[in-house]
């Protein structure tokens, strides 16, 4: 099942219920980014000094540049998870992570981390002086006209579409798990870029790209590359695209906005396959 959402100029067009909550997992990521940028443009986040104790920026952790390594790689975390466990607390995490111990210097390598991203929610945090759900209302959702919401509540999980999800702990997604409606999804990625949310510095820091490319074996990128806080295709089937996927257990989700003309689509399905929905993008975005 998909539930999707596309945006062209002022039209939407919706399939599946226009109200079905569904998880972003790591389009949170694009969220986190913008909120740190708009932090950046009122002053309260410097996105270029040291974070405290470390050797890393907080723009390196932005674009996966920092050196931290990820918690993906773990079979516990995988068993914890299946087993419906709670969370586990963040010193945990950092401690069976080894998240100190840098996999290269800052700023010469990429390694997709959300140990990095959970960073990130930190320094938000800190900035606002707020929890993330507070955080991230007042600095993205609001301004932007949305109702999507940041969740650490089992409860919360009951409302979504995929009713596989009950008994998941939302705090297993560490930098924060967002939930809402593909067409906020799709709201969100195109008032992002074309509306004055961010200085025009900002939002072309955002395609600021690592020095590599890499491989996703049976997904539909001509170039896939790894911008700050976006996922970034220069050599789509459709031309440049960017935006960000993201999966976690049953379920997985897509955003991208299409440069060539400025369509911008959001899907959700439940199902582990990236790339049969990447590619539902592509035909929505044809349509």
């Amino acid at each position: 099942m998909i539930v999707s959402a596309t945006i062209d100029g002022r039209h939407e067009k919706l399939v599946g219920p226009p109200e079905a909550l569904v998880p972003w997992w790591s389009i949170g990521k694009t969220v986190l980014a913008a909120a740190a940028f708009r932090l950046a443009d009122q002053g309260r986040l410097d996105l270029d000094a040291p974070v405290t104790g470390k050797p890393f920026t907080a723009r390196q952790l932005l674009a996966h540049t920092a050196g931290v390594p990820n918690y993906g790689h773990l079979a516990a975390y995988h068993e914890a998870v299946a087993r419906g466990d709670a969370a586990w607390p963040v010193e945990e995490l950092l401690v069976r992570t080894r998240a100190d111990e840098l996999l290269f210097m800052p700023g010469q390598g990429w390694s997709y981390s959300n140990v990095g991203y959970l960073f990130i929610r930190q320094l938000i945090e800190r900035a606002t002086d707020s929890e993330l759900r507070s955080a991230l209302h007042v600095t993205v959702f609001a301004p932007l006209g949305l109702h999507a919401v940041m969740t650490r509540r089992r409860d919360d999980m009951d409302r979504l579409l995929w009713r596989g999800l009950k008994d998941y702990d939302p705090n297993w997604v560490y930098h924060g798990l967002v939930v809402g409606t593909p067409a906020d999804a799709a709201r969100f990625l195109d008032r992002l870029f074309t509306t004055p949310f961010l200085s025009d510095a900002s939002r072309q820091a955002m395609f600021d790209a690592a020095p590599i490319t890499f491989d996703l074996p049976n997904r539909p990128f001509g170039k896939p590359t790894a911008g700050t806080g976006l996922m970034i295709d220069p050599q789509g089937p459709l031309g440049l695209w960017y935006g960000h996927s993201g999966g976690g257990p049953g379920s997985v989700s897509a955003v991208y906005r299409f440069a060539n003309t400025g369509r911008v689509v959001a899907a959700f399905a439940d199902n582990e396959d990236d790339g049969a929905l990447e590619r539902a993008v592509l035909e929505l975005a044809r349509a």
